[in-house]
């Protein structure tokens, strides 16, 4: 199955080009699976990857049945044949992350590190409804095994609009003006799960840029309910272009696309009005939340784009797109 391009909503009400042709599963069959009775037996599921060394590298939500969540680490040459690591590379240690432990990664390399964003989950002992609080968080390391924690990054119900949990930070790897920005999930009183943004000027100490959502959840919609960055953002001609993924009324979740201005990385310029990826294969419909595809993984290959994903929050699959 190929899922064609999907027509934008600009100022101007102009299409804009992306970066990428259609998608197409590159497997029918999930690349990373539950396996053994340990860390890794209930789910693995929301990758990212990074290149290095001339390898794929993935560090995927790997889910326990305790429900428990710490990151697992897989590596390939091809990017779809990946080997595992018998234990974690990141597990659950902080009050922070008590519990529920650690969750959806994403990685972005600036210099010689890496920076990773996760969730922290803490679901005994936090101040949300059912003791649950869901932090952002970041560590970083500089082979992607041994990481360093930096702590809590946007905390949650402290927003100048958020009233619930924060999530999901994707970082653009370039400066603009001096600031490096990132996008991230964050609740409003009135809607939950939209897009907010923020800026730093060393990659620890983050500062929300905007009093609203810089990308809102539209009525209707394939991101009426959730609006919510996947991969690490990246500069075109045209602008920042993030993937980010939506879920609509019915909680089904497919992958849509917005770009920011390159100046101005709170101002929207254009985004999908339909998804260009959505679930498709039995195991995208059934697992342990059904109907998700949710992106998280990206990298360049040649003439070729790979995206990593989730699927039912059980499985990692990938799909490709011609360079265009």
């Amino acid at each position: 199955m190929v899922f064609t391009l999907a027509a934008a909503v600009t100022a101007g009400s102009m299409q804009t080009k992306l970066p990428f042709g259609g998608w197409s599963r590159v497997s029918n069959d999930p690349v990373v699976s539950p396996q053994g009775e340990g860390f890794e037996s209930a789910g693995t599921f929301n990758p990212t990857v990074a290149k290095k060394d001339g390898k794929f590298v993935m560090l995927y939500r790997a889910q326990d049945r305790k429900g428990t969540s710490s990151l697992g680490y897989a590596s390939s040459d091809d990017g779809v044949h990946f080997e595992r690591r018998s234990e974690p590379v990141l597990v659950a240690e902080t009050p922070y992350e008590k519990g529920g432990g650690v969750e959806d990664p994403r990685v972005v390399k600036i210099g010689d590190t890496f920076y990773l964003t996760y969730t922290g989950y803490n679901n005994v002992t936090g101040t949300g409804p059912q003791h649950g609080d869901a932090q952002l968080c970041m560590a970083t390391s500089t082979d992607l095994i041994h990481w360093k924690r930096l702590g809590v990054i946007m905390s949650a119900y402290k927003g100048k609009w958020n009233v619930g949990w924060t999530k999901s930070g994707a970082i653009l790897p370039k400066k603009i003006k001096g600031k490096y920005w990132m996008y991230y999930l964050a609740d409003a009183a009135g809607q939950l799960t939209q897009m907010s943004v923020a800026y730093s000027t060393d990659l620890v100490h983050w500062t929300e840029a905007l009093d609203h959502p810089v990308l809102a959840s539209r009525p209707h919609a394939f991101d009426s309910t959730v609006v919510e960055p996947g991969p690490a953002p990246f500069m075109t001609e045209k602008g920042i272009f993030l993937i980010y993924n939506g879920a609509d009324d019915n909680s089904v979740y497919r992958t849509g696309w917005v770009v920011f201005d390159k100046n101005d990385p709170t101002k929207v310029l254009a985004r999908a009005n339909e998804p260009v990826f959505g679930p498709g294969l039995e195991w995208e419909k059934t697992g342990q939340v059904p109907n998700v595809v949710f992106v998280e993984g990206l990298v360049r290959d040649g003439k070729r784009w790979l995206f990593y994903y989730g699927g039912a929050d059980k499985y990692v699959g990938v799909a490709s797109a011609p360079e265009l």
